[in-house]
């Protein structure tokens, strides 16, 4: 998910989406322990994701 879309979105958007997204990535982590995951950088990418998700959601706390 791209920062422009994370800016879009409302607060409880938001925080599903949070939630949804720390889901994902803790089945890809569950799913690459068992066996190798064909594509490893999409754990990368969910958790930048995250990330991005997190901080957009500190910076509209703050305001």
């Amino acid at each position: 998910m791209k920062q422009s879309e994370v800016r879009e979105l409302s607060v409880a958007e938001l925080q599903e989406k949070l939630g949804e997204t720390r889901k994902a990535y803790s089945d890809l982590k569950m799913a690459h322990a068992v066996s190798p995951l064909e594509n490893p950088i999409q754990l990368r990418a969910v958790r930048r994701s995250i990330a991005r998700i997190a901080t957009e959601l500190t910076k509209r706390e703050q305001q």
